[in-house]
């Protein structure tokens, strides 16, 4: 039996739920369970990426993550249920919990995989993504965290069943106090989650010259990011810097503006799979990493590739 944590923000499911949801699911039988509020019909969904039954503690005070509280009523339902599996996203919430999971349950941790396993063997990247690491898998307990946007999730359709269940936890369990939540995304897709994300270092000159990577990601349905040199000179705010001091990223296409491609940068974005690189320098080390590269004037190149974008939309 499989257990898998599947996130809710604002009562929908987060598209990493869905993720780990279609991963568990081809590990064996996978139960779901989920905190707080949802929308109504939003956890049937689950049933599409074959999840049998969900496991829905509704208690409002869990809305927010509560890595005690949540890690907790995790490990006594996987223990109520007999699950010898646990699964969750790699995202910061996963990070936050895995381990807490893994401690209670005496249970090895495989975190950030980005693959199913073949012969009990899991294979992770590691040391920045040059190089893989297979794990061997063993017989009990063990949790899995799966790198979000690494397996591909699609419905069938089908729906599942929601058993409510109350759970026992105490206020020490909810170990701090939510003042104030702010939308960092702005209502977007998060940055950890975007499929496409167009990103812009200090070769854009200055933040009044962001426009034309927001056009460009606004015509790809795409989300924005920048290297940590643009984020520590306040050109962009911090929760958008990629790189090894920053988010990881795994998009399935990063277009990177007026970045050299230091390696602390390719080592949050060279998972990604498909990279395009825009640099008026020939000589620039992303080139190297790059699958297409143009070598050009940014603030030439950009408005023709967006003006291009708009004109196959508009004849679709």
């Amino acid at each position: 039996m499989i257990l898998v944590f599947a996130e809710l923000s604002n009562g929908k499911l987060k598209k990493t739920a869905l993720e780990t949801a279609a991963y568990a699911s081809k590990l064996g039988d996978a139960t779901a369970i989920s905190f707080g509020r949802a929308d109504s019909g939003e956890l049937e969904k689950l049933g599409g990426y074959g999840i049998s039954k969900v496991i829905h503690i509704s208690d409002e005070r869990l809305n927010s993550v509560y890595s005690k509280a949540y890690s907790k009523i995790i490990v006594s339902t996987a223990l109520s249920i007999g699950a010898d599996i646990i699964v969750l996203s790699h995202n910061s919430t996963g990070r936050s919990i895995a381990p807490r999971v893994a401690v209670k349950l005496d249970a090895p941790l495989f975190a950030g995989v980005s693959m199913l396993p073949e012969n009990n063997v899991l294979r992770k990247a590691v040391f920045s993504g040059k190089a893989f690491a297979d794990l061997q898998m063993n017989e009990g307990r063990k949790v899995i965290s799966v790198n979000p946007n690494s397996f591909k999730a699609e419905s069938t359709g089908d729906l599942a069943n929601i058993e409510v269940r109350t759970a026992e936890f105490t206020d020490t369990d909810l170990d701090f106090t939510i003042t104030a939540v702010e939308d960092e995304a702005g209502g977007h897709v998060p940055l950890p989650e975007a499929e496409i994300v167009v990103s812009g270092g200090r070769g854009l000159k200055g933040p009044e010259n962001w426009g034309i990577i927001e056009d460009l990601a606004n015509v790809l349905g795409a989300a924005t990011a920048c290297s940590r040199p643009v984020a520590d000179i306040g050109w962009r705010p911090h929760h958008e810097h990629v790189g090894q001091t920053g988010l990881t990223i795994k998009p399935t296409l990063y277009i990177a503006v007026g970045i050299s491609g230091a390696i602390q940068h390719l080592a949050g974005v060279n998972q990604s799979k498909v990279i395009v690189v825009i640099n008026k320098d020939p000589e620039a080390p992303f080139f190297k990493a790059a699958d297409y590269g143009i070598v050009g004037d940014a603030f030439e190149v950009l408005p023709k590739i967006t003006e291009a974008i708009r004109k196959i939309k508009a004849h679709r």
